[in-house]
This record gives structure tokens, C-alpha cells and sequence, in this order.
């Protein structure tokens, strides 16, 4: 992992988000402008702390306790079908250079733009939709996928009017709309769905990181953030190995006895409580320590390929999950030493995708998952130097089995720039969401996304939903 140039805004904006993650409590002065992030005053419950000081929590579930959740985990797996729908949401945190991600090898204003930094062609994959563009050769991976016909590709997404600041725009796309003062995630407000949500299964919105990811953010319906449930263990006050199995394993069988007083009742669910969740843990423990049982395929060796790794298994294990989020490798904020960066990031991310693709098809899962890859923006076309800063529309792609496969909105080119110099959007990113409501959850769009309209010609500000699903 490459570590990428961050400016003031984006470190604000990281600042912002890790006082939002402990449920608005100590939150830092925001300044004039800039939106709270979704999610925030959440109440969270923490149902397991581990060894490393990180914790399974439950965001929006004051009254969630982990028996609650045992019981509503059973419930909703049982309840689900082999095929019901799930969207993998990955963020590229920065900023990702669309003009790298898919660079127009063939335009010459890419060269006068671009001297040190543009791509040479030939350099990767061309790309088979428009004959300018070319792959990035770190996204091999993508390409790969891309022939298949598993990857839907937007050149040129985002919205208008274009706001450059980490902040905002990521805030406009994780909550679905142009509005700094929404506080639910898009994909939150779809898990509040009458029907759609279920009020004790906090797994439906999973958060594969520390915090819980604003897009999840929910009104009435718990959704969970852990980083790995594999690195999750249990520790006891002054006790090891061999001793401390056989003992958690009493402190459980004590936690079922009848309880003879309240505080005894207490002090008895507690410890049966703590018991259920960890072994709903155990198995994937035990995966993690056998780390050649975790999955059909290879992964690459990072914290993000094995969080992948583990949201595939728990698919495998009937866990009933609907939206998960997860960070991409690094960071894409390259104002400087961007070619090293992002190519480092790019393709360790891009591999384990394409792991996790290979792997929910071995597993024969493929046609129930959806994978988004976004970012907040793109970057600027005319370098710096050995950077670029922020731009106006970035590359966005759908990955999957089920995805149509094919490019929407087309690559504007570089010959007319908008009046900030900046690359044209042809697509609008709620236009993307709305149709991945529409065509993948089955919903209807305008519950989740402001005036999506009800069908693929529906009246948008945003222009016509895009066929997505094949």
C-alpha cells in the first residue's frame, strides 16, 4: 500500500469521520460548509471487544442485545432465498485519476496534458468500448473481468454543479443527493424500506472497517461495523492458554443456569450473551487460522484481500447480508508522486477484487452479488507535475456476473473541458444508484433517491436510469 499526498481538506474531512464513528460523542468543530457526515448521534452498541482493541458494534439498535442478535441473524438467514440481491460497495478514498483508470491513449491533448504523467500506449489493455481509451496497467484485473462482460464502466461520472472538496462530494454520493444536510446513508434509507430491513438482523448493512460507513447509515433498522470478524477472540482478566478455553467455556454454561436474584439474572445474561457471539464467531476464527481453508482462490496478502476473503465466506454461510462497505487499498489523493501511488494501490486493490469475483463464482454465488467501485471525484487533467489535483468527474465501475457489461454515458474527450478545465460528466452518479435500486434490489428508486423516478424513462434531474442489470 502507497500512501497518497493528502491535503488539508481530506485530512479534516478523515478527522470529521473517526469523531463520527463514536456515535457523535467529542465530534470537532466543523467548519461553515462542510456537512456532518451521515450517520452521525447514532447510538452504537459494542458486543465484543478483541484482543487488538477493536469491536463488533451495532449502529441505530439501542435496545439490540447480542441474544437479540443471535436470534435475529438465525431468523433472517432462514428467511432468505439462494438469490436475493447483494451490493458490495467499495470506496476509493481521494479521489481516484479517471484519465489513468482509463486513459485516452489516442487523444493528442492527453500528451500536452499529461507530458510526465500520461500512459504510454500500449502500456495495458485497450479498452474495447471506445478505441481511444486504454487500461491502466495495474488494472489488469478489470480488463480481465471487462472481456468477460462482468464490468459495467462509467468514464465519465458525477454530478452538477461539481463540488471539488473531499468532503462534500463524498458526502453527495454516500447519501444519494445534493444535500449537505441529509443524515442517512442511500443505502441506509434503502435498508429502512418497509419489508426490506429486518429490526434485530444488524449484519444486513455490513461495514468491513472500524467505523460504520456513512452510506449505511439508517434511520430505524441496526446495521453493524466490524473490521475482520476473524480477528475477533475472546480474553479473560489473568488468564491464558491452556486455562482460558475451558473457562469461557463454563462462564457460557453458567449464563444458561436459572438465575436465583435480578442481579444474578444480570450478571447470567451477560455472560450467555457474550457466549452466543462468540461462537457465532468461532468458525471464522478457526478460517482465519487455517487461512488455506478460508477460500477456493488465493488472495493477495493484505488486510483488505482478507476482508474480502471473510465477506465471502459469511455469504457462503448463509449470513444474511444486503449491503456491505469496505475501503479500498490506500489512498488516491495524488497531488504529488501520483504515478508510483497509484499504481501500487490500484492494482493491489483491482487483484483482490478480482479474487473476490473468481471466489463468489467457485462458490457459486456469482449471480447474487453486485460489486460498485467509486470514488468522490476524479482528478484534474492537466498535471501538476508529478500529481494532479481535484477534479469533476471520475470513473466508476459494476462488477458481476449479473452487470449488463457495458459502458454508460460516453467518454467526453479532452477537446471541451468544462469552464473549470475539468473532464464532462456523461453519467450522474445517482442515476447509477437509482437503477441498482430499480433493476438489482427490485425497489422503487424514488423511496431511496430524490426524484429517481419510478421506471428506466422516470422524469430525473439527472438525466434517464441506465439499464444496468442484464
Amino acid at each position: 500500500m502507497a500512501r497518497s499526498c493528502s491535503c488539508n481538506d481530506f485530512n479534516r474531512a478523515a478527522l470529521l469521520r473517526r469523531g463520527a464513528a463514536v456515535a457523535g460523542k467529542g465530534l470537532p468543530n466543523i467548519e461553515p460548509g462542510m456537512p456532518v457526515p451521515a450517520g452521525t448521534g447514532l447510538d452504537r452498541r459494542t458486543f465484543l471487544l478483541a484482543t487488538a482493541g477493536t469491536a463488533l458494534s451495532v449502529y441505530g439498535a439501542s435496545m439490540l442485545s447480542p441474544r437479540h442478535f443471535e436470534e435475529g441473524i438465525s431468523q433472517a438467514a432462514a428467511a432468505s432465498g439462494p438469490n436475493d440481491p447483494v451490493l458490495v460497495s467499495i470506496f476509493m478514498e481521494g479521489g481516484w485519476d479517471a484519465l489513468s483508470v482509463l486513459a485516452p491513449v489516442k487523444e493528442a491533448k492527453y500528451k500536452e496534458l499529461r507530458p510526465v504523467l500520461g500512459l504510454t500506449e500500449g502500456s495495458g489493455k485497450p479498452f474495447t468500448e471506445d478505441e481511444n481509451l486504454m487500461w491502466h496497467p495495474s488494472a489488469g484485473g478489470l480488463a480481465e473481468l471487462h472481456e468477460e462482460g462482468k464490468v459495467t464502466a462509467f468514464p465519465a461520472i458525477g454530478y452538477e454543479p461539481q463540488d471539488e472538496s473531499h468532503f462534500t462530494s463524498r458526502h453527495y454520493w454516500e447519501v444519494g443527493e445534493l444535500d449537505t444536510n441529509t443524515r442517512t446513508g442511500w443505502m441506509g434509507r434503502y435498508l429502512d424500506l418497509p419489508g426490506v430491513g429486518e429490526p434485530n438482523n444488524p449484519l444486513q448493512g455490513l461495514s468491513l472497517d472500524y467505523s460504520l460507513a456513512p452510506a449505511l447509515a439508517t434511520e430505524t433498522m441496526p446495521v453493524a461495523a466490524v473490521s475482520s470478524p476473524a480477528n475477533y477472540t475472546m480474553s479473560a482478566e489473568g488468564l491464558g492458554e491452556p486455562v482460558i478455553g475451558p473457562a469461557l467455556e463454563t462462564f457460557g454454561a453458567l449464563g444458561a443456569l436459572a438465575a436465583p436474584s435480578p442481579a444474578y439474572a444480570q450478571a447470567r445474561a451477560a455472560s450467555y450473551d457474550t457466549d452466543l457471539v462468540l461462537n457465532k464467531m468461532a468458525a471464522f476464527v478457526e478460517s482465519e487460522k487455517k487461512s488455506g481453508d478460508v477460500s477456493p482462490v488465493t488472495y493477495p496478502k493484505s488486510e483488505f484481500a482478507e476482508r474480502l476473503a471473510v465477506l465471502a465466506a459469511m455469504l457462503h454461510t448463509g449470513m444474511p447480508i444486503k449491503c456491505a462497505s469496505l475501503n479500498a487499498v490506500g489512498g488516491y489523493d495524488t497531488h504529488s508522486d501520483e504515478a508510483a501511488t497509484l499504481a501500487t494501490n490500484l492494482e493491489q486493490t483491482i487483484e483482490s477484487v478480482l479474487a473476490f469475483q473468481r471466489d463468489l463464482e467457485a462458490r457459486k454465488l456469482d449471480d447474487r452479488v453486485v460489486i460498485q467501485l467509486w470514488s468522490e471525484f476524479g482528478r484534474r487533467p492537466q498535471e501538476n507535475g508529478s500529481g494532479t489535483d481535484h477534479g469533476a468527474a471520475g470513473v466508476a465501475f459494476l462488477i458481476g456476473t449479473r452487470v449488463k457489461g457495458d459502458m454508460v454515458g460516453e467518454f467526453p474527450g479532452l477537446s471541451k473541458l468544462d469552464e473549470n478545465e475539468n473532464l464532462v460528466n456523461t453519467s450522474d452518479f445517482r442515476a447509477m444508484n437509482a437503477a441498482l435500486l430499480g433493476q438489482w434490489f427490485q425497489t422503487e428508486a424514488g423511496l431511496v433517491i430524490p426524484e429517481a423516478g419510478t421506471g428506466l424513462a422516470g422524469p430525473s434531474p439527472y438525466g434517464q436510469i441506465p439499464q444496468l442489470i442484464a
